[in-house]
């Protein structure tokens, strides 16, 4: 038994590896639910927008990447136009935000919207959050280099609202942020539906924390939620924006849910955003 035991200890070891390693590739599955499609009609919205591609070299997986993106310019762009990096959420591609693209244009910005690696026309693979937030440094850096006296925003809709909290409290070159619809972590988030109460916490590999990074986050913060938002409670929205430091400010949209919220909101949108942010 005892020459057994260091044999039966490696296979353990082996199996506990194999494991966690399924049980991440699961999870990341679950979260991302990546794909290549556009929901119901709203690839139409992306008619005209122009293509992005941007390539770099991934320090998380070794291996070159490549971001395919869709960049909407204002309708009349000046020298001092904002320009917004627009990260979307989960299982739709980019041209489903194609909508949310065009509102926020009609607040004055220009707009980039990027899909992360494996989504859409972006490289494939199996999206993780580490892989995320390099493409939404990636494109971040791309709007600096071919815009650099424009200023320059940040937004995140769901999921990608914690990429958006993640990249704004690393850079300090950002005017603003804004988020829609997103939460304080995922793992606070899954507490929250009806299998929420199983001890699966300690588990969760992709942990999206915004609740302990959005206090180092160093511009204005607009926090923006529906108020018949089924999918993420309205109040690990309002944590999010009770831990935030700095200038900020709450939106609820009466009436808004998950995936409405900018649209039926619209005008209480363009004040909160002029108003926050000083935009003509």
């Amino acid at each position: 038994m005892r020459r057994l035991l260091p044999a039966l200890l490696a296979v353990l070891a082996l199996l506990l590896t194999w494991g966690c390693s399924t049980l991440d590739e699961h999870e990341r599955a679950w979260i991302f639910q990546p794909s290549d499609r556009a929901w119901g009609n709203s690839a139409d919205a992306a008619e005209g927008m122009d293509d992005v591609w941007i390539s770099f070299a991934s320090k998380s997986t070794s291996q070159p990447a490549k971001l395919h993106g869709l960049w909407l310019e204002a309708q009349h762009p000046r020298a001092d136009t904002p320009v917004l990096l627009y990260l979307h959420g989960a299982r739709w591609n980019v041209e489903g935000s194609a909508g949310r693209m065009r509102r926020m244009r009609d607040m004055g910005f220009s707009v980039l919207a990027i899909d992360y690696r494996g989504f859409g026309k972006s490289s494939p693979g199996l999206p993780s959050e580490d892989t995320a937030y390099e493409d939404a440094r990636a494109a971040w850096d791309w709007l600096a280099a071919h815009y650099p006296q424009r200023p320059r925003y940040i937004f995140g809709h769901s999921l990608g609202g914690a990429v958006a909290i993640d990249l704004a409290a690393r850079v300090a070159d950002e005017k603003g942020t804004i988020v829609e619809g997103t939460f304080t972590s995922i793992p606070e988030l899954a507490s929250t539906f009806r299998w929420g109460w199983l001890p699966f916490g300690p588990l969760v590999t992709q942990r999206f924390d915004s609740l302990g990074k959005v206090a180092r986050i160093g511009s204005p913060l607009l926090v923006v939620h529906g108020s018949d938002d089924t999918l993420v409670p309205g109040d690990l929205a309002r944590r999010l924006y009770d831990a935030a430091g700095g200038k900020k400010r709450f939106l609820l949209v009466e009436g808004g849910s998950h995936h409405s919220t900018m649209s039926v909101g619209r005008a209480q949108y363009r004040e909160a955003v002029q108003q926050l942010f000083s935009l003509r």
